[in-house]
């Protein structure tokens, strides 16, 4: 039996933004107990940004500084290459491939590259025998990548759900307990920087559907596939909407789903209901939440912190410890040529939906709005009026379970009936 490795394991740390700073007062702070827990030292032998003037609150003075990370990812005295710079072209993927070719381990944060490139990232890694991890690249400071490729690796998994966007969450909850419209808290986020330099990124639903592409490739051993997750941001959800779901008792979230049926694959990220009185529905600020559901654990759920400084570099240095204890493993919990081509889902499996209408004060109004859903098959588990406002009055209605063709047929056909003022709001309501 050969003798354990006890040299020092180096890293080369590519982008020192928020997390890249909190890796390096980690390993600043802990060398002692990162020594003791992986059985050798870790240290920093290398460091690359744009900008070496910068004032980072950190003392980087003990560091080699390159200015490109690619020349970082080629050093010679760096073991794993630690990617935090971000964006899934450019500096990022080059210097990945990079380290990987030059045979060094990765270690990232990068949900974007990943969603987009990450099967070919991934057998390139395996063919030179490489590994890459990235914990933080899903859900911040929780351990979603661990508890699927090995916590769980026993169950078939059957459905993945997930608010794992912050700053999502966070605006939603504000406008609740606020009473605040969507434009006053997204600016409100701005101001404290809650929001990527792109807004879209966040309130769109993109990070978060990069997140859940990633997790559903492990969940159900399917190549990453973001270009078929369903997208629907939160920027139509209004006041009104949050105030109306609660009466009903749920609760808006901009909820990731992703589920293998007799349909397809399913991966969608949109604002949905859940019950006030779920996990979800209880999540409260820029907290983010995982459910994975298998078949022989049942249901587990997974809360805590999914950005910021402390959180994202916990996740990295989990990874770093992992490599320096001799763990590795394929980059999505099974060797990438055994990773199926996905088949996405035609259509979602039936649900209950929310809908929310302005109904016009005219005779029988409420009679049309019922034949119009009864011709598209949808029955009505139940309906509730408030008083008017000025010529209309809103209209909730819960329907029994339906498909989401069947409600756009619906709402295709409200404007027919001469009762129903504006557009109609609907929104998928899940079981959890």
């Amino acid at each position: 039996m050969s003798a354990p490795d006890v040299s020092p394991l180096r890293l080369g740390i590519a982008g020192l933004g928020t997390v890249g700073i909190g890796v390096v007062k980690i390993v600043q702070r802990h060398a002692d107990l990162l020594a003791v827990r992986s059985g050798r030292p870790v240290v920093i032998t290398a460091v690359s940004a744009r900008d070496r003037t910068k004032n980072r609150d950190a003392d980087l003075s003990g560091y080699a500084w390159e200015t490109d990370p690619v020349v970082l990812a080629q050093r010679d005295d760096v073991d794993v290459f630690v990617e935090l710079m971000g964006g899934h072209e450019g500096a990022a993927k080059n210097a990945m491939e990079a380290a990987l070719k030059a045979g060094k381990d990765v270690v990232t944060a990068n949900k974007a590259l990943l969603a987009h490139h990450g099967q070919a990232l991934a057998e390139s890694a395996e063919a030179l025998g490489r590994v890459i991890r990235f914990e933080a690249a899903v859900a911040g400071g929780i351990p979603v990548i661990k508890a699927l490729t090995e916590g769980l690796a026993g169950n078939a998994i059957r459905r993945v759900m997930g608010v794992m966007n912050g700053t999502c969450n966070y605006i939603l909850t504000r406008m609740e307990s606020a009473g605040l419209p969507y434009e006053t808290v997204f600016e409100e986020a701005r101001a404290l920087g809650y929001l990527e330099a792109d807004p879209t990124l966040d309130v769109g639903g993109i990070d978060a559907g990069h997140k859940l592409a990633i997790l559903a490739a492990i969940a159900f051993g399917t190549k990453v596939s973001f270009d078929a997750v369903q997208l629907e941001g939160i920027g139509k959800i209004s006041i009104d909407d949050i105030r109306r779901a609660d009466d009903m008792g749920y609760k808006i979230k901009l909820l990731g789903v992703a589920q293998i049926t007799g349909r397809g694959l399913e991966q969608r990220m949109m604002p949905c209901l859940v019950p006030s009185s779920s996990p979800f529905g209880q999540l409260q600020g820029g907290t983010n939440m995982v459910l994975l559901e298998g078949d022989s654990i049942g249901q587990i759920v997974l809360r805590g912190a999914g950005a910021g400084e402390g959180p994202t570099a916990s996740a990295v240095m989990g990874d770093v410890v992992d490599l320096a204890r001799g763990l590795r493993m394929p980059t999505f919990g099974q060797p990438a040529a055994t990773l199926a081509d996905p088949v996405p889902a035609v259509a979602s499996a039936p649900a209950a939906y929310y809908l929310r209408l302005e109904l016009m004060d005219k005779p029988g109004a409420l009679a049309k709005v019922a034949t119009v859903l009864g011709e598209a098959g949808i029955s009505i588990s139940r309906m509730r009026q408030y008083g008017h406002a000025d010529t209309t009055a809103p209209v909730l209605i819960v329907t029994h379970k339906t498909t989401r063709d069947a409600i756009d047929r619906a709402i295709g056909g409200f404007p027919a009936t001469g009762v129903v003022a504006g557009e109609a709001v609907a929104m998928r309501i899940e079981e959890v």
